[in-house]
């Protein structure tokens, strides 16, 4: 059973478990308020770049400090689980980002996490704490960096050096005192290929993006009709957008995932144009019935499709 004396092995034990559950990398930080990310979120609701997002605007303190959602928490457990594929809508089709080429990853890495957390308490007792995958009012991006897992680029995503940055990001908070891990140094330098690329201008300025400007945003957060502005800026995305990623340096270190979860099958990649725009709803259902797309809705992915088409 776990006792003081052997937190460094109990923190080896929790990384190499991660790792054999199929999470690429794992990295700890103290739980706390994070004060440097406190005038930059507030600045950022006040400018409106959240757009209609507001959600974004509730639990503004619970969002900067962990403890406010784990009461006695001590660790933040940072997470990255890799969805790179080389598979490909084709060309002439509308695109969709690939990280909803397969099923939704809440339900695929929240499972994994639950096995880790158990694995935790095993080895520890009883301990308080909770998992998180993109569900809750954290700062996953910020809680990443402190953990050592990369730094925030100028496009606001978080990249590794080894492996890009095309990976779902979770965390496990708890009320446990583990060995901490070190910040990532900026290694954006003087690249500009993501604020060059956005075709919104939505990347403001370096490490700045407005959320009301993006095209994920458009395509899927966006309940209202797609502003007239956008309407010749954008290629023909229905579902998320990747440029900003696929034009970074760092991800030509992206290696193809290994969870068969995240697989596209054979019917999803061969959707043509014209099968989206005549697509019913019970088909809609049916194909994306386990699939991330469902956020954005049948009536949502129409909307974006009728969009396009007016361009």
């Amino acid at each position: 059973m776990y006792n003081h004396s052997n937190i460094d092995s109990l923190t080896i034990d929790i990384k190499t478990k991660a790792k054999t559950l199929g999470f690429m990398s794992c990295g700890i930080s103290k739980a706390g308020f994070l004060e440097e990310e406190a005038p930059k979120l507030e600045n950022w609701l006040n400018k409106n770049m959240n757009g209609e997002m507001s959600y974004m605007e509730r639990n503004f303190d619970m969002r900067l400090d962990p403890t406010k959602i784990v009461e006695g928490a001590k660790s933040v457990i940072s997470l990255t689980y890799n969805y790179y594929t080389e598979k490909t809508c084709k060309d002439s089709n509308f695109k969709i980002s690939k990280y909803a080429y397969g099923n939704d990853y809440h339900f695929v890495i929240k499972n994994k996490l639950k096995d880790l957390f158990e694995y935790i308490k095993e080895k520890t007792g009883d301990i308080n704490g909770r998992v998180f995958v993109d569900s809750a009012p954290i700062l996953e991006r910020a809680w990443a960096k402190k953990s050592g897992l990369g730094w925030i680029g100028k496009n606001t995503n978080l990249i590794s050096k080894k492996n890009g940055s095309f990976f779902f990001l979770c965390e496990i908070i708890l009320d446990l005192e583990l060995v901490y891990d070190h910040i990532e140094t900026d290694h954006c330098g003087s690249c500009t290929a993501c604020i060059d690329a956005c075709p919104t201008n939505a990347i403001v300025e370096p490490y700045v993006v407005d959320g009301s400007k993006c095209i994920s945003y458009y395509t899927i957060e966006l309940k209202n009709n797609i502003p007239d502005y956008a309407k010749n800026t954008y290629d023909e995305w229905i579902f998320g957008c990747d440029i900003c990623q696929d034009v970074c340096p760092w991800n030509r270190f992206s290696k193809p995932h290994q969870e068969p979860l995240f697989n596209p099958n054979d019917e999803f990649l061969s959707i043509s144009k014209n099968d989206w725009i005549e697509m019913t709803k019970e088909t809609f259902n049916k194909v994306f019935k386990n699939s991330a797309i469902k956020r954005a809705g049948f009536d949502g992915i129409k909307r974006n499709i009728e969009f396009i088409k007016r361009k």
